[in-house]
């Protein structure tokens, strides 16, 4: 049986964006109590390689103004009096490394709206800040908050620098008007600010609970210690967010694409059924999963096959009631001017027949061969199988160099 609620559940998806090392993971360390860099590689290298996840819960006072009134506590830091429990919210952490924007557009999938961090001990705009930012746009998170970080690091007039070049950054973008928040997520200097930016500026969306349910799936992994014994194995977990409907425990899901076989060569997709046994959100276990959270997903599915992993990418559903699986698609394409990322301003030249392009569908990224371009229209031959629904939105990346570069998005049809 689920835990007596205390809190409430998550109802939106913030994503923590931006440069390497500018600060996003103490961020959610400083929101959350919560360090989400877990992973043996990322403690060692100090940087996010898989997708964090965190709740936080913003508390308001009825005795306090302004921005004061906000905290992450149930009694008032400032005043002492019981808060009242406002919104809960689900953080994001995506890596900001270049190397892993896959995993931050796989991630962007689910967000609502993003905190874009800017460290004012480095010039504006780093590469991936630039990156990051024009994956928002693309992707169509329409509401941001920007995080001036580190200012605690930083003279008076570096700090004031560093607030033009960050609007001049923005301007001319869909992002000009956000507000820019001075904070040190290492010293909690101007918490109070991000939260009450966070209310102002990112409104919940509306929801369709009525609609056959859908969650991306960006993590799977097993729970099961090393010679446990058979008899007391549980199943694997799937972590991800709920895009739209709602799941229960006791649901029987259907998971696709599922299974990948290889079949000479290429990689056959073979759905796969479970049954939820349970949900949680951070610690949580609740009732039923809603959009606009991270869910776990506690189910029957064998240990073995969500390890590391390997089911991130899959779309869950109620048996029969998902979307088709493509193994190739046919993209409405529209590219940027400029390739995104590199130091050099290149510009974006039309995407050519036998191409090998990387997109990103969902929480899923796959490599399509370009077999037919033509009025607009660009068909790829993909190497790993999707689950989405037609008209969904997909971002296209070339290799510009050793790397993946955002060139543009593209519209299943």
């Amino acid at each position: 049986m689920p835990k007596k609620k205390t809190k409430i559940d998550p109802e939106i998806n913030i994503g923590l964006v931006g440069h390497v090392d500018h600060g996003k993971t103490t961020l959610v360390k400083a929101l959350s109590g919560k360090w989400v860099d877990t992973h043996s590689e990322e403690i060692k290298r100090g940087i996010t390689i898989r997708l964090g996840y965190a709740n936080i819960h913003i508390y308001e006072c009825p005795n306090c103004k302004g921005p004061e009134k906000y905290s992450t506590k149930p009694v008032c830091p400032h005043c002492g009096s019981k808060t009242k429990l406002v919104r809960t919210i689900s953080l994001v952490d995506a890596p900001g490394h270049e190397s892993l924007m896959a995993t931050m557009l796989s991630g962007a999938a689910i967000m609502d709206g993003a905190l874009l961090l800017i460290a004012a001990n480095e010039t504006c705009p780093q590469p991936q800040t630039k990156e990051h930012l024009m994956a928002l746009e693309i992707i169509g998170i329409k509401n941001i908050v920007v995080i001036q970080n580190k200012i605690d690091t930083v003279s008076k007039e570096r700090a004031l620098e560093s607030y033009n070049e960050i609007k001049e950054f923005l301007k001319g973008t869909s992002y000009e008007n956000a507000p820019i928040i001075p904070a040190s997520a290492q010293q909690n200097i101007n918490i109070d600010l991000v939260l009450q930016a966070i209310q102002e500026y990112i409104p919940t969306p509306k929801r369709d609970v009525k609609a056959d349910p859908l969650f991306f799936v960006a993590r799977s992994f097993d729970i099961n210690p090393p010679g446990t014994d058979p008899t007391k194995l549980k199943g694997g977990i799937l972590g991800g967010a709920v895009k739209q409907g709602e799941f229960k425990p006791g649901d029987q899901i259907e998971i696709r694409p599922g299974l990948l076989v290889d079949k000479k060569g290429r990689l056959e997709a073979k759905p796969i059924y479970s049954t939820i046994v349970s949900i949680k959100t951070d610690t949580d276990e609740v009732e039923k999963a809603t959009p606009g959270g991270t869910y776990a997903f506690m189910t029957l599915l064998d240990p073995a096959i969500v390890k590391s992993d390997s089911l991130a990418g899959n779309v869950v559903g109620l048996k029969g009631k998902l979307p088709p699986v493509y193994n190739e698609l046919t993209l409405e394409v529209h590219l940027l001017q400029r390739v995104v990322g590199s130091k050099e301003e290149l510009e974006v030249e039309p995407i050519r027949k036998n191409e090998i392009l990387m997109l990103n569908v969902n929480s899923s990224a796959t490599i399509g061969i370009v077999t037919d371009v033509h009025k607009g229209k660009v068909k790829c031959l993909l190497k790993r199988p999707v689950c989405a629904l037609p008209n969904s939105r997909v971002t296209i990346s070339r290799r510009v160099g050793n790397r993946f570069r955002l060139i543009g998005y593209g519209l299943i049809i």
